[in-house]
């Protein structure tokens, strides 16, 4: 970081760490392009619209998701068509293709808690149905399914490295493509004038558009660049720690009453940005989540989460009413979304108690700790009331 500061602070064109960095992730995920975005959400929204979204058509977006899955469709004039989840938290393939219709043109796929959602699947039934499939891999740096790399499965995949994720910037985010007109359109989106000169050939149709691009600019900070390049280089190392102390969890939790853990498909590896734990309240007496959780937190496992802004999303007022905040969207008056329309999310959601999965072998024990945590609550149910 000190020697980013000594090089620049400000980088225009593509070059010095953000060259760098995007060659790395470009390598790295086995793609032929990356570009780098100022946050996950913005590299959603370039993602979007290099892939030519536009007002009035269907995106098929997980119901269950981080709400910038969807928001950025709304800027755009588009319609997010929310399907149901399966078991395992991912869009459902069978609600997928419930939803298709002839105004639909993308199916996005969230991979929850860096767990891979069904990509063959999905992009199976894209490619039968003649659409774009896109992936939202915030929470999946270096997550796989029989060894490709999620990120590589679609036309266009949007990361994000703020804080807590896998891959972290402290702020940032990429979009990966292998397809140069999706390339070109990404720079147009967010990286106008000295990068889409110089990367647009003269000859290309939309080069004379290189100066102002859309007019917006969604460039990573070299700082954070700086502090990304030099995260890629242990995430494997990161993700290996995560895979032990996941599978730690697991293996001691697995018989636990009123805990379901996890379970991966063969040649599935995850990227375990958190560890969702299923609730079953039927086998501990009918205790409501609410009163476990509260249990959790008194014997001091102050990590121990019930995500919020990450849920369903027809229980968000945006969802619920978006004309408000975007008038545009008043054409659409079937994007309007309720409490109750999506029972497998809001019943995942509603059970899921999400634990941090730390990396290094000095964490073990506090991962234990856990463990032990949990168990005794467990073992004690009969004293909880309500």
């Amino acid at each position: 970081m000190v020697e980013q500061l000594g090089e620049n602070i400000s980088i225009y064109d593509r070059s010095g760490v953000v060259a760098e960095l995007e060659d790395a992730l470009a390598n790295y995920f086995g793609v032929k392009h990356a570009v780098s975005m100022s946050s996950g959400t913005a590299a959603l929204h370039a993602a979007y619209a290099a892939c030519l979204i536009e007002p009035g058509d269907e995106v098929i977006v997980p119901a269950y998701t981080f709400f910038a899955t969807a928001t950025p469709l709304l800027h755009l004039g588009a319609i997010p068509v929310l399907a149901d989840c399966d078991e395992t938290g991912n869009i459902s393939v069978t609600e997928v293709a419930s939803k298709i219709t002839p105004n639909t043109v993308a199916i996005v796929a969230t991979h929850m808690w860096g767990i891979p959602a069904n990509l063959p699947a999905l992009r199976a039934l894209a490619n039968e149905h003649h659409l774009i499939l896109l992936e939202d891999g915030s929470h999946a740096h270096g997550a796989s399914l029989d060894g490709q790399k999620v990120g590589s499965f679609g036309q266009a995949a949007a990361f994000s490295m703020n804080g807590p994720k896998p891959l972290s910037a402290g702020e940032g985010g990429f979009v990966l493509t292998s397809d140069d007109d999706t390339y070109f359109r990404l720079l147009l989106f967010a990286h106008y004038n000295k990068r889409c000169r110089s990367e647009i050939p003269s000859s290309h149709t939309l080069h004379r558009f290189a100066v102002t691009g859309m007019g917006l600019k969604f460039r990573i900070h070299p700082l954070a660049a700086a502090f990304a390049l030099d995260q890629l280089t242990h995430l494997d190392e990161y993700l290996a720690g995560r895979a032990q102390v996941a599978a730690l969890l697991c293996n001691e939790l697995k018989e636990v009453a009123g805990i379901s853990v996890p379970q991966l498909p063969s040649k599935h590896q995850a990227a375990w940005y958190g560890l969702p734990l299923t609730y079953v309240p039927d086998e501990l007496g009918g205790i409501t989540v609410e009163r476990f959780h509260k249990a959790l937190l008194a014997e001091g496992l102050s990590e121990v989460d019930r995500p919020d802004s990450t849920c369903p999303l027809n229980q968000l007022p945006l969802f619920q009413c978006p004309a408000a905040l975007f008038t545009h969207q008043r054409e659409f008056a079937r994007l309007r979304y309720q409490p109750g329309g999506f029972p497998v999310a809001e019943l995942v959601h509603h059970n899921t108690l999400k634990l941090p999965v730390w990396h290094r072998e000095e964490d073990v024990p506090l991962a234990r700790a856990y463990v032990r945590g949990i168990q005794k609550v467990v073992e004690h149910h009969h004293d909880l009331k309500g």
